[in-house]
């Protein structure tokens, strides 16, 4: 029996030595990285018939020749979430290769330094991890790619990255990086690629940055608010990519064109001087140029001289900018030019023939010049987008031109002198596109000379029918007069002296100027109305009241009426000027204090309409008429995100204008614009959606101060501009409701509403986060948040998808009318993105700005 126990306990010291033995090897903290992460995990010993698989077999896991040594993971969108466990990954000591990107990781252990003797690439792009970037990032000596974009580090960028020698590439974008770039950062000489777009970063761009990198081939520091003047870029022989768009630099931007580059993009600076000097004397190499764009900025002079050397070029914009008055460029040579903005560039005379020969070209924007004569044939080849508004052309538009446009997906040729005899257009084309137009043509480009016209000619009748009632009726009341005449003589007085005290009082405004949906007018003193001032933030030396707003909504009829939303009635008018604009009626509180003063709310709506983004509906004015807020905002032409997926035919408003039976054959037969079969058909046009929303939102949560949380997210607060841009709407204006009235708002929409909020949470970015994610399923889905008939007995949009993507069934709530576009693949990983969005938890939800890194991995590819 003593034997026995005796070869009993020796047996399970072995034992006991081989399992702890196994708990060190590389399988062992792999799989226990993923099981307390939350990621797939492969079964373990006992767990099935066979023996477990090798860690090598993993899927994303790489091992040496061994079999035994781990020396590459990928983990991307694996699902996991948390901070990195100790004692796990810091323990892999010959890993060289990690991706970790699209995930929801929250921070590292403090092992996870130790990786820095052996790693070479280290991907954690697209998770939440927040905080400053440790110094001890300069652990990873052998470090060749360190991706940590589209988090939410702060703070200054650590000087110890400088110590990474051998690095190649680094991508910092969309994060919170503030302060400047570090000098120390010009140590790492081996640098190819640096993306430090999107963040906080100020001071200036290091001046030795060229002479220090000369094997830099992309920079990026676009989206922050570097200032000062360009570095020398000179002897960068590998140089092909800049991007410093939407700083603060100044100065000239001669010293760019020293550079071989291939990508120059410049634009929203502050940058000044004459750019003519460019030319061929800088050897710069014009036909490597592909993207080139300087638009606002405070450029003067003119054009280059050589563009026409750039035989690459596919991207050319100069908009915007204090050009001096100069004759149309000669382009004919640019055969890949497809972006052609030369908008505001002070050009004049005609257009240059030669531009007809630009076959691929497919945006073309020459508005806001001062171009004369004929448009020369543009209908060929394959164009989208026309713009040669404000300018002063003439003639007819040439046939091949005219027979395009209901193919075009924008275009305006408003305030010209154009002739459109021919033309056989919709009156809302006429109306969106051309006008301002004062020729003497019938069917002239100004639609309001027939609208004046046929509404003379009735008032003409109406004049000829009173006049012969009045001479009956003179008759008649002449005799009756005169019989009464000497009776009323005294009462006639007396009542003529009441009449002029009345008409003698003075005219005051007395305010508020009630409003009803219900009715068609105002309840004001019309004749006081050009005493209260409209302001125009970009128009500041116009004029505008009050006045001007009844007109340009004819007193706020039902029939310029836009929508009824949670913030007010909404209508749709022209200001002098050719303004199209949206007027919403603010909706107050009825518990709204009296501190709630004229004063803060002009305060609050100058504040906001500061705000640009080009995916945000930017607010043009507002008017304070007594108590009521009046905000003014830029017409979107194409309606909003409801429209398109579920209720109207696009750009139509109410539905007393169409029918379901006629409206597809009249948009045809009017050769109204149309992205019907586009915004139905293609993931690519929902994608752009999907992407340009998030974008706005990121910009609200993270680029504005104070943050601004918007409350509403759903699909009718997103908008499409005249260029089929989406735009967020509405963002803001919670504040301006007050009271009760923020409160509800805040309670959010039904089907759009996050949990949080049903119990009395408030409302936070992680509720813009929830809404958002609604509106992606309704993208990919095609379904509404609620009403919609959903299997497996479920009642919301919300609970249907996530239930598919629980059980990995995700495919069967595609879309079936875009599911035959070959990007059913990347639809099912947006739905996947929405899922991570309507986690039941705020803390589970990604920011906006990781969910706009995720969205670009799987952008569609565009064909060259």
């Amino acid at each position: 029996m003593g034997l026995h126990l005796l070869s009993s306990f020796l047996l399970a010291l072995l034992l006991g030595s081989s399992a702890a033995q196994q708990a060190n090897t590389d399988g062992f903290f792999v799989r226990d990285f993923l099981q307390k992460m939350g990621g797939d995990v492969p079964p373990a010993a006992g767990e099935g018939g066979d023996s477990p698989p090798s860690v090598c077999s993993w899927r994303g896991v790489f091992c040496d020749t061994s079999g035994k040594r781990v020396l590459k993971l990928s983990a991307s969108a694996a699902g996991l979430s948390g901070e990195i466990p100790e004692n796990t990954l810091g323990k892999l000591a010959t890993l060289r290769h990690l991706d970790l990107s699209r995930n929801n990781i929250t921070g590292f252990s403090s092992d996870f330094w130790g990786l820095g003797s052996s790693l070479r690439s280290l991907n954690l792009s697209g998770n939440q991890i927040s905080g400053r970037l440790p110094n001890n990032v300069g652990n990873f000596g052998l470090l060749e790619m360190l991706d940590l974009s589209h988090n939410a580090f702060s703070g200054e960028i650590p000087t110890t990255v400088g110590s990474l020698a051998a690095l190649r590439i680094l991508n910092l974008t969309g994060n919170k990086l503030e302060g400047v770039i570090p000098d120390g950062f010009l140590g790492c000489r081996s640098l190819v690629v640096v993306d430090l777009s999107s963040n906080q970063l100020t001071g200036r761009i290091p001046e030795e940055l060229g002479s220090a990198l000369r094997n830099l081939t992309v920079l990026n520091l676009a989206g922050n608010r570097i200032s000062g003047r360009l570095a020398n870029f000179s002897g960068m022989a590998s140089f092909v990519s800049l991007n410093l768009s939407g700083n603060q630099l100044q100065g000239s931007v001669q010293g760019v064109f020293q550079a071989p580059l291939r990508v120059i993009d410049l634009s929203r600076n502050q940058f000044q001087g004459h750019v003519s000097p460019v030319s061929s004397d800088s050897s710069f190499n014009w036909s490597r140029l592909e993207h080139l764009d300087l638009s606002e900025n405070h450029l003067s002079g003119e054009l280059f001289p050589d563009l026409n050397e750039g035989l690459s070029l596919r991207h050319l914009a100069m908009a915007r900018n204090r050009f001096s008055q100069q004759r149309f460029p000669s382009l004919e040579k640019l055969s890949r030019l497809q972006f052609l903005n030369l908008s505001a560039t002070g050009l004049a005379g005609g257009i240059h023939a030669g531009i007809s020969r630009l076959s691929g070209l497919v945006v073309l924007d020459l508005s806001r010049n001062h171009l004369t004569g004929r448009i020369p044939d543009l209908g060929t080849g394959d164009l989208a987008v026309v713009d040669l508004s404000f300018n002063n052309l003439t003639g007819e538009l040439p046939p091949a031109l005219l027979q395009k446009l209901p193919e075009l997906q924008r275009f305006n040729f408003s305030f010209n002198n154009l002739t459109l005899c021919s033309a056989e257009l919709s009156l809302e084309s006429y109306r969106s596109s051309f006008l301002g137009s004062q020729n003497d043509c019938p069917i002239a480009a100004n639609p309001e000379l027939l609208q004046r016209r046929e509404k003379t000619r009735r008032w003409g009748l109406k004049v000829k029918l009173a006049v012969a009632v009045a001479v009956v009726m003179a008759v008649v009341f002449l005799l009756t007069g005169l019989v009464c005449l000497a009776v009323g003589c005294r009462r006639t007085r007396r009542w003529a002296a009441k009449q002029l005290s009345v008409r003698e009082e003075p005219t005051t405004v007395s305010g508020p100027f009630s409003f009803q949906t219900d009715s068609t007018t105002w309840v004001a003193d019309v004749g006081a109305a050009a005493a209260v001032p409209v302001v125009i933030f970009e128009k500041p030396l116009l004029s505008f009241t009050f006045a001007d707003l009844l007109s340009a909504t004819s007193h706020f009829d039902r029939g310029t009426l836009l929508a009824e939303g949670r913030f007010g009635p909404v209508y749709h008018g022209f200001l002098p000027g050719g303004l199209h604009v949206a007027v919403k009626v603010l909706v107050r509180s009825s518990s709204s204090s009296p501190e709630e003063d004229s004063g803060a709310a002009a305060r609050e709506l100058d504040r906001l309409g500061r705000i640009r983004h080009p995916n945000l509906v930017p607010l043009t004015g507002y008017c304070l008429a007594g108590d009521q807020r009046i905000a003014i905002y830029e017409y979107m032409e194409n309606g909003n995100l409801q429209n398109l997926l579920h209720d109207l035919p696009l750009g139509v408003h109410a539905t007393e204008d169409w029918s379901n039976d006629t409206w597809e054959e009249e948009e045809k037969k009017d050769g109204a614009q149309s992205i019907t079969s586009e915004g139905q058909a293609t993931w690519r046009f929902r994608h752009r959606i999907a992407l340009g929303a998030a974008r706005a939102l990121a910009f609200l949560h993270h680029g504005c101060i104070p943050q601004i949380v918007h409350m509403d997210v759903k699909a009718s607060s997103i908008f499409l501009d005249s260029s089929f841009e989406p735009r967020l709407s509405d963002f803001g204006l919670a504040k301006l409701a007050g009271g009760d009235l923020a409160a509800e708002i805040a309670r959010g929409s039904p089907g759009y509403a996050p949990p949080e909020l049903a119990g009395g949470g408030a409302a936070t970015a992680k509720s813009d986060v929830y809404g958002f994610g609604v509106v992606l399923f309704e993208l990919v889905t095609g379904k509404k948040p609620l009403g919609d008939d959903y299997e497996e007995g479920e009642t919301s949009l919300v609970s249907w998808v996530r239930g598919l993507v629980k059980r990995n069934e995700v495919a069967a709530a595609v879309d079936p009318k875009v599911s035959e576009t070959g990007s059913e693949k990347q639809m099912e990983e947006a739905l996947r993105i929405g899922y991570l969005c309507t986690a039941d938890s705020p803390a589970k939800r990604p920011s906006m700005q990781q969910i706009v890194g995720l969205l670009k991995d799987i952008e569609p590819i565009v064909d060259q």
